[in-house]
Parts: C-alpha cells; sequence; structure tokens
C-alpha cells in the first residue's frame, strides 16, 4: 500500500464520522510519520511501511471511535505553543486564549518588578505555562484537584523549560496558595449539568468535572469568587471564563464579590462575551481602576 492508498482508506474510514475527513487523515498521516505537507505530498507514491501502517489503523480506530483528535494525537497548540494533552484533562480552546491576553495586557500596565499569578483549575498547564512563557518575571501557581491533571501540566511545564518559576499545586480552588498573589485567573467548569448530555460527543469524551458548572453552570464560579477576595492583592488583577449566557450573572458576582473594583467582560473573536475580568483598588481610598482593552472589546 502507498501513502496515497493509505490516505483514501483512512479517510472513507473517517467519513461520517468528522467533517472533513480527508484533513483528519492527512493530519493523523503526518503525525505518525512526523512529516510536514510537503514531504507528505511529494511522498503520495511511496509504499508506507507496515509499522507506520499499523499505527496508523490504531490511531483510526480511536478517532472514528469518536475520540477528541487531541488525544488521539497527544497534543494541542495553545498560544503558540506545543502542548501534551491526554484525557485526563480538558482539550485547551483558542477562546481561552483571551485570559491569557488579558493578564498580559494587565502585566504591561502594572508598575513594579515580578508579578505572582494563580491559574485556578490549570488542567494541562497552558494558560499557566503560556503566561510564564510571556511573562519572564511572572511566578505562577497552578491548582488542580487532579492527579491525572497535575500529571499532564507537569509534562508541558518541563517541556517549556519553566519549571522554576511554575508550581503545581493539588488542591481545590485556592486553597494552596503560600500566600495573596496578584493575579487570578481561571477556566472553570461552567456547563450546565443538565447540558452534559446535549454536548457533542468528543466533548463528552473531556473529564466531567472539567466541564460540569452544576445546575446553573456557575456552582465552582461562585465558590471562586467568595474565595478570591482573601487571595488578591490590592491593585490585583482576575479574569474568568464564562458562558457567554453568562455574562450578567457573573457580572454581578465579581462586582458582590470586589466592591469598588472595575469589573469588566471581555468579547472573544466572534464577538461573543467570553470573560469576567477586574481590577481592585491599589489602595484604600483610591478610585476604583479603569479597565484597558489589549485586542478585545472591554466594557465596563
Amino acid at each position: 500500500m502507498n501513502l496515497r492508498e493509505c490516505w483514501t482508506v483512512a479517510a472513507q474510514r473517517l467519513t461520517g464520522v468528522v467533517e472533513d475527513p480527508r484533513i483528519e487523515a492527512e493530519a493523523l498521516l503526518r503525525h505518525v510519520l512526523d512529516w510536514d505537507r510537503a514531504r507528505f505530498f511529494a511522498s503520495l507514491r511511496d509504499p508506507i511501511d507496515d509499522r507506520a501502517a499499523s499505527r496508523m489503523m490504531s490511531l483510526l480506530r480511536r478517532r472514528a471511535g469518536g475520540e477528541p483528535f487531541a488525544y488521539v494525537v497527544g497534543r494541542r497548540e495553545f498560544y503558540g505553543l506545543d502542548f501534551h494533552v491526554d484525557p485526563g484533562v480538558l482539550i485547551p480552546r483558542q477562546e481561552t486564549e483571551l485570559l491569557v491576553d488579558a493578564v498580559i495586557d494587565y502585566a504591561g500596565r502594572r508598575r513594579g518588578g515580578g508579578i505572582s499569578i494563580c491559574d485556578v483549575g490549570t488542567g494541562s498547564g497552558a494558560v499557566a505555562v503560556a503566561l510564564a512563557v510571556h511573562l519572564a518575571g511572572a511566578t505562577v501557581y497552578a491548582t488542580d484537584r487532579s492527579p491525572d491533571a497535575l500529571n499532564a501540566a507537569g509534562l508541558n511545564v518541563r517541556r517549556h523549560g519553566v519549571s522554576d518559576r511554575v508550581h503545581l499545586i493539588e488542591c481545590d480552588l485556592l486553597d494552596g496558595l503560600p500566600g495573596p498573589v496578584d493575579v487570578i485567573v481561571s477556566n472553570p467548569p461552567y456547563v450546565r449539568s443538565s447540558e452534559i448530555p446535549t454536548l457533542q460527543r468528543e466533548v463528552r469524551r473531556e473529564p466531567r468535572p472539567a466541564l460540569d458548572g452544576g445546575p446553573d453552570g456557575m456552582a465552582v464560579m461562585r465558590r471562586l469568587f467568595d474565595r478570591a477576595p482573601a487571595e488578591l492583592r490590592p491593585g490585583g488583577f482576575m479574569a474568568v471564563e464564562i458562558d457567554p449566557r453568562q455574562r450578567d450573572a457573573a457580572l454581578e458576582m465579581a462586582r458582590a464579590a470586589f466592591r469598588g473594583a472595575g469589573v469588566a467582560y471581555a468579547d472573544d473573536l466572534s464577538g461573543k462575551p467570553r470573560a469576567v475580568v477586574l481590577e481592585t483598588r491599589p489602595a484604600a481610598g483610591s478610585a476604583a481602576p479603569p479597565i484597558h482593552a489589549s485586542g478585545n472589546a472591554l466594557v465596563k
């Protein structure tokens, strides 16, 4: 069997299962062979060796069975970086890059030296690692209750050479922090429990604790906002990803938790409210700090 024939068989196997079977079949083959597109298309007439063909068929069975592509290949790109992912973690998504943008924008406006950040519910560590890579002076605490998630995050911390500045903590929310931090960032579970069965088949293969936000989708978020004021320093910043339908409730929750803070929401690239952000007063009696935009619409 040559490469073109293997590609055709794989695409046929994925037809009716994925949106674009030829593209996914090509991506799986290039993953198995570790080739770029140029080499792939230059080699379509070449035979594929038995070992590569066998591995391809194994991955193809998993993908055809509904396993997410990222789990099948064991990787996902986030914020321009390559991350290990496995079934123990939520797959990083492009909309979550908004959180990284918001924290980097805040760090650029902040006076002082190093910055301390807590990434709550770190999962694969994508947000924590991206922030550490792009903010050289940052110390990041990455918390999660799941040992499986922290194992995956550990791989990514080491992969990107930030082990000296990203500290993994197994705990609930903010419980394991050594003290208050300058930034709290989180992509908490925010899907309503009743909606879990209606999610796409692939999404339902991701860890339920990373998806299920309780009856209204805001149970974990509510606990986070209850705890956050005691763990965020004056003049600090917080960014939390939300379901767009939760915008008003999340804004109210943030304002109730942080009286006098500058509170806003941030739109994602499709124009939907995707995060609640806030800045606390830098000192008692000062005016509420402004919220600045950085590539996304922020509205008070």
